[in-house]
Protein backbone atom coordinates (compact mmCIF):
# COMPACT_ATOMS: atom_id res chain seq x y z
CA UNK A 1 0.00 0.00 0.00
CA UNK A 2 2.54 2.52 0.59
CA UNK A 3 4.86 1.32 -2.64
CA UNK A 4 1.17 2.51 -4.18
CA UNK A 5 0.75 5.88 -2.44
CA UNK A 6 4.39 6.71 -3.24
CA UNK A 7 4.08 5.94 -7.27
CA UNK A 8 0.95 8.20 -7.04
CA UNK A 9 2.92 10.86 -5.33
CA UNK A 10 5.71 11.08 -8.06
CA UNK A 11 3.13 10.86 -10.48
CA UNK A 12 0.89 13.51 -9.03
CA UNK A 13 4.31 15.87 -8.50
CA UNK A 14 5.54 15.07 -12.13
CA UNK A 15 1.89 16.05 -13.36
CA UNK A 16 2.10 19.30 -11.54
CA UNK A 17 5.89 20.08 -12.44
CA UNK A 18 5.27 19.72 -16.13
CA UNK A 19 1.32 22.27 -15.79
CA UNK A 20 4.24 25.17 -14.62
CA UNK A 21 6.42 24.50 -17.93
CA UNK A 22 5.35 27.57 -20.61
CA UNK A 23 2.06 27.60 -21.73
CA UNK A 24 0.72 29.28 -24.90
CA UNK A 25 -0.59 32.57 -23.03
CA UNK A 26 2.99 33.00 -21.02
CA UNK A 27 4.81 36.12 -21.93
CA UNK A 28 7.64 35.39 -24.37
CA UNK A 29 10.45 37.45 -23.71
CA UNK A 30 11.53 40.70 -26.46
CA UNK A 31 13.95 39.28 -28.34
CA UNK A 32 17.26 41.08 -28.33
CA UNK A 33 18.03 43.90 -30.13
CA UNK A 34 20.20 44.36 -33.33
CA UNK A 35 22.59 47.03 -33.68
CA UNK A 36 24.59 48.62 -36.20
CA UNK A 37 27.84 51.16 -36.09
CA UNK A 38 29.03 53.38 -39.00
CA UNK A 39 32.62 55.26 -38.29
CA UNK A 40 31.36 58.24 -40.28
CA UNK A 41 33.66 60.69 -41.75
CA UNK A 42 33.66 63.37 -44.47
CA UNK A 43 35.70 61.63 -46.97
CA UNK A 44 33.46 58.71 -46.97
CA UNK A 45 30.75 61.38 -48.56
CA UNK A 46 30.23 60.84 -52.53
CA UNK A 47 31.60 63.20 -53.56
CA UNK A 48 34.12 63.69 -50.85
CA UNK A 49 33.64 66.82 -48.21
CA UNK A 50 36.18 69.37 -49.54
CA UNK A 51 34.71 72.69 -47.28
CA UNK A 52 34.43 73.77 -44.07
CA UNK A 53 33.30 70.31 -43.03
CA UNK A 54 35.85 68.39 -44.57
CA UNK A 55 37.54 67.69 -40.85
CA UNK A 56 34.65 66.39 -39.37
CA UNK A 57 33.78 62.96 -38.41
CA UNK A 58 31.57 61.09 -35.71
CA UNK A 59 30.19 58.05 -34.54
CA UNK A 60 26.62 56.56 -35.13
CA UNK A 61 25.06 53.21 -33.19
CA UNK A 62 21.82 52.07 -34.79
CA UNK A 63 19.31 50.42 -32.46
CA UNK A 64 16.08 47.67 -34.02
CA UNK A 65 14.18 47.32 -31.21
CA UNK A 66 12.33 44.55 -33.60
CA UNK A 67 8.38 42.78 -32.82
CA UNK A 68 8.65 39.09 -33.96
CA UNK A 69 5.94 36.65 -34.03
CA UNK A 70 6.49 33.19 -32.90
CA UNK A 71 8.22 31.72 -35.69
CA UNK A 72 10.75 34.61 -35.29
CA UNK A 73 9.46 36.57 -38.15
CA UNK A 74 9.86 39.90 -38.24
CA UNK A 75 6.58 42.22 -37.99
CA UNK A 76 7.60 45.79 -37.34
CA UNK A 77 9.93 47.98 -34.90
CA UNK A 78 11.19 50.68 -34.01
CA UNK A 79 15.14 52.30 -34.43
CA UNK A 80 17.29 54.45 -32.18
CA UNK A 81 20.00 56.25 -33.23
CA UNK A 82 22.91 57.59 -30.59
CA UNK A 83 25.28 59.48 -33.07
CA UNK A 84 28.15 61.28 -31.48
CA UNK A 85 29.78 64.20 -33.92
CA UNK A 86 32.57 66.34 -34.18
CA UNK A 87 35.36 68.42 -35.65
CA UNK A 88 32.60 70.96 -37.37
CA UNK A 89 33.07 74.72 -37.33
CA UNK A 90 31.50 76.63 -34.61
CA UNK A 91 28.22 77.04 -34.37
CA UNK A 92 26.95 74.14 -37.15
CA UNK A 93 24.02 72.72 -37.21
CA UNK A 94 22.02 69.56 -38.29
CA UNK A 95 19.63 69.83 -41.16
CA UNK A 96 19.25 65.97 -41.72
CA UNK A 97 19.99 62.52 -40.64
CA UNK A 98 19.52 59.29 -42.25
CA UNK A 99 19.61 55.89 -43.15
CA UNK A 100 20.27 55.22 -47.37
CA UNK A 101 21.03 52.46 -49.48
CA UNK A 102 23.92 52.30 -51.25
CA UNK A 103 27.25 50.32 -50.82
CA UNK A 104 30.47 52.34 -50.27
CA UNK A 105 31.01 54.91 -53.36
CA UNK A 106 26.97 55.26 -54.26
CA UNK A 107 24.43 57.50 -53.31
CA UNK A 108 20.58 56.51 -52.48
CA UNK A 109 17.52 57.90 -51.81
CA UNK A 110 16.56 58.88 -47.75
CA UNK A 111 15.08 54.91 -46.24
CA UNK A 112 14.88 56.02 -42.62
CA UNK A 113 14.75 59.62 -41.14
CA UNK A 114 16.16 60.31 -37.91
CA UNK A 115 13.04 62.94 -37.94
CA UNK A 116 15.29 65.79 -36.96
CA UNK A 117 14.56 68.80 -38.44
CA UNK A 118 17.04 71.72 -39.71
CA UNK A 119 18.25 73.81 -36.39
CA UNK A 120 17.37 71.16 -34.00
CA UNK A 121 20.34 69.97 -33.43
CA UNK A 122 23.55 72.35 -33.32
CA UNK A 123 27.34 71.85 -32.22
CA UNK A 124 28.06 75.31 -30.60
CA UNK A 125 31.36 74.39 -29.74
CA UNK A 126 31.29 71.91 -33.13
CA UNK A 127 31.07 68.64 -31.58
CA UNK A 128 27.80 67.25 -30.17
CA UNK A 129 25.33 64.04 -29.84
CA UNK A 130 22.05 63.30 -31.89
CA UNK A 131 19.39 60.53 -29.50
CA UNK A 132 16.49 59.94 -31.55
CA UNK A 133 14.47 57.20 -30.14
CA UNK A 134 11.45 55.11 -30.80
CA UNK A 135 11.30 55.71 -35.09
CA UNK A 136 9.23 53.91 -36.35
CA UNK A 137 10.57 50.78 -38.77
CA UNK A 138 8.95 48.24 -41.16
CA UNK A 139 9.51 44.44 -41.12
CA UNK A 140 10.86 45.56 -45.05
CA UNK A 141 13.45 47.96 -43.95
CA UNK A 142 14.91 45.91 -41.06
CA UNK A 143 14.70 42.53 -43.25
CA UNK A 144 16.93 44.82 -45.68
CA UNK A 145 19.06 45.99 -43.73
CA UNK A 146 19.74 42.74 -41.00
CA UNK A 147 20.41 40.84 -44.56
CA UNK A 148 23.09 43.03 -45.95
CA UNK A 149 23.97 45.85 -43.37
CA UNK A 150 27.53 46.99 -45.95
CA UNK A 151 24.54 48.19 -48.44
CA UNK A 152 23.23 51.12 -46.65
CA UNK A 153 25.13 53.91 -44.94
CA UNK A 154 24.44 56.61 -42.41
CA UNK A 155 24.72 60.53 -42.95
CA UNK A 156 24.12 63.84 -41.34
CA UNK A 157 23.95 66.86 -43.34
CA UNK A 158 24.18 70.70 -42.32
CA UNK A 159 23.54 73.57 -44.72
CA UNK A 160 27.37 74.01 -45.85
CA UNK A 161 27.14 70.49 -47.17
CA UNK A 162 23.60 69.74 -48.15
CA UNK A 163 24.75 66.63 -49.39
CA UNK A 164 25.72 65.07 -46.69
CA UNK A 165 28.62 66.32 -44.37
CA UNK A 166 29.61 63.05 -42.92
CA UNK A 167 28.91 58.83 -43.77
CA UNK A 168 29.55 55.55 -42.84
CA UNK A 169 28.51 52.41 -43.67
CA UNK A 170 26.37 50.24 -41.27
CA UNK A 171 28.57 47.40 -39.53
CA UNK A 172 26.24 44.56 -37.79
CA UNK A 173 27.74 44.73 -34.25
Amino acid sequence: MKRIIGVIAVLVLGFGLSACGDTPDSPTPAPPPVRFTAALLAANEVPPVTNENAGASGAATITFNLTRDAAGTILSGTVDFNVTLSGFPNGSALTAAHIHPGAAGTNGGVLISTTITAGEITFPTGSGTLNKTGITLTAEQANGIIANPAGYYFNAHTATSPGGAVRGQLVRQ
